[in-house]
């Protein structure tokens, strides 16, 4: 007889588990079931299950509806489970069939068998302590489920929103230490006409902000819970009582203001408030591949690149071209972006998928939603630290490019006429002679006035530059 096994049946029959495990036999048939992508349940949601296992056995107490000793010992192995200590036993691969029940089993088996340990008693006793009759007591895979993902979504948004602030209020204080640079700005990947470097920086801050905000937006609509709703949202063997006062403790211990759902069939087979939650994480990180291109350009070079700007030096960039050093933080900003977009994408086509009162496409749904906001948080606080902070201006670079590009002649065309202006940008083109010079050799303007036209705030600011 191996003694390194205990025994446990279900309905299917009988299964080996490791004698120390705090998992049973559902979890063992979801890992051979289930080997799809190797990863492992969030922590956070790991942590939320324990919120809704022990706001259960409280609200079930309470009720009258779970024996106060069985209630007491899984509200204690369900603190241990938010505190992380059994974070390892949750086995199950995040991509599953039937609609998060291998999780929720999961989460029910580690408490129940943990449990029964602090009562003293072997684990796999379900007479003593059932993960599905006492831990699972009043629920349902399809109300636990999607309200610890509410919990867990909540909270690692909560820490995106914190972490962007902080590279949004840096992007604010590169705009002001750049704010006198003078550089040209470019449409269609051409010289257009000068902008002040602060600006470009501005700009950048200004729709992170708007960003910020559209994603604590979508934080109102996951407030609103399901819990109680049980299979397909009528609320069958959930005592009314108990939906009330699970929903008090799930907000007291979860720190988010939740409310139970007004309809719980609707909150229970629609899952648009996810796909809202996506769809602004990817405008955010439209967003922010857009700049990470920008920086990539400006900082091109740089010796044969337009070399306007300096990036940290992570890391040497080439294993056979010695002493290159690679944009390496807004790559990973882009790629970052590119599995935010597909993400999306798969978000998108998950929760078009649900039929009738239960979306079971959840589980895909909810790894992909929490694997967005979570590289998100990862890549920004990398990019704040590892780039953004350490910036430098190449000021000398960008004037140079000022001084001999032909667009600031458009600074110059309401003084001197577009006729003449377009011969003098012509001759530029073709000669490489300034258009300063020109303006000089021909008599069509004075130094005095050149310098007033051509003043970098003048250039750079509403109004028509030189004209008093």
């Amino acid at each position: 007889m191996n003694t390194d096994v205990r025994i446990e049946k279900d309905f299917l029959g009988e299964k080996e588990i490791p004698k120390d495990a705090y998992y049973g036999v559902q979890t063992i048939r979801a890992t051979e079931n289930f080997p799809i992508t190797g990863y492992r349940i969030h922590p956070e949601l790991i942590k939320s299950l324990g919120i809704v296992k022990k706001s259960a056995a409280l609200a079930n107490m309470e009720v009258g509806l779970l024996d106060k000793e069985v209630g007491q010992y899984i509200v204690k192995a369900a603190d241990e489970v938010i505190e992380g200590k059994w974070n390892d036993q949750f086995i199950v691969d995040p991509i599953q069939g039937g609609a998060g029940t291998s999780i929720n089993m999961n989460a029910n088996e580690v408490i129940a068998n943990r449990a029964l340990e602090l009562m003293g008693e072997e684990k796999g006793n379900y007479s003593k302590i059932s993960p599905n009759s006492h831990v699972n007591m009043s629920q349902s895979t399809n109300d636990a489920f999607p309200t610890a993902t509410h919990i867990a979504v909540l909270s690692l948004l909560n820490q995106l929103i914190e972490t962007t602030k902080y590279m949004q209020q840096e992007f604010m204080k590169k705009a002001d230490e750049f704010a006198g640079v003078i550089k040209m700005g470019r449409t269609h990947l051409q010289d257009a006409v000068p902008i002040l470097l602060g600006q470009e920086f501005e700009a950048y801050a200004r729709v992170i902000a708007r960003d910020i905000e559209r994603i604590a937006n979508t934080r109102n609509n996951l407030y609103d819970i399901n819990m109680g709703a049980t299979a397909v949202g009528t609320g069958l063997n959930a005592d009314p009582e108990y939906i009330r006062i699970v929903t008090e403790h799930l907000a007291k211990f979860s720190g988010h203001p939740l409310r139970s759902a007004q309809h719980l069939v609707d909150a229970t087979q629609n899952t648009d408030c996810y796909t809202e939650v996506s769809s602004a994480l990817k405008v955010c990180m439209i967003n922010m591949s857009k700049i990470a291109n920008d920086l990539r350009l400006m900082a091109s070079g740089p010796r044969a690149g337009l070399s306007e700007i300096v990036l940290p030096a992570r890391q040497p960039g080439s294993s056979i071209m010695p002493g290159k050093v690679n944009p390496v933080m807004p790559e990973v900003m882009n790629q970052v972006a590119f599995q935010v977009f597909g993400n999306d994408l798969t978000i998108t086509s998950a929760s078009e998928a649900g039929q009738f009162e239960l979306n079971v496409m959840e589980p895909v749904l909810f790894f992909n939603l929490i694997q967005s906001i979570s590289i998100m948080t990862n890549v920004f606080k990398s990019f704040t630290e590892n780039c953004l902070k350490g910036i430098k201006a190449n000021e000398e670079r960008m004037k140079e490019y000022v001084e001999k590009s032909i667009g600031i002649i458009t600074a110059i065309n309401p003084h001197v006429g577009y006729e003449t202006a377009a011969k003098l940008a012509r001759e530029a083109y073709l000669t490489g002679e300034s258009i300063r010079e020109l303006c000089i050799k021909y008599g069509v303007l004075t130094e005095e006035q050149l310098n007033e036209i051509l003043n970098p705030y003048e250039m750079t600011h509403p109004g028509i530059a030189g004209r008093k």
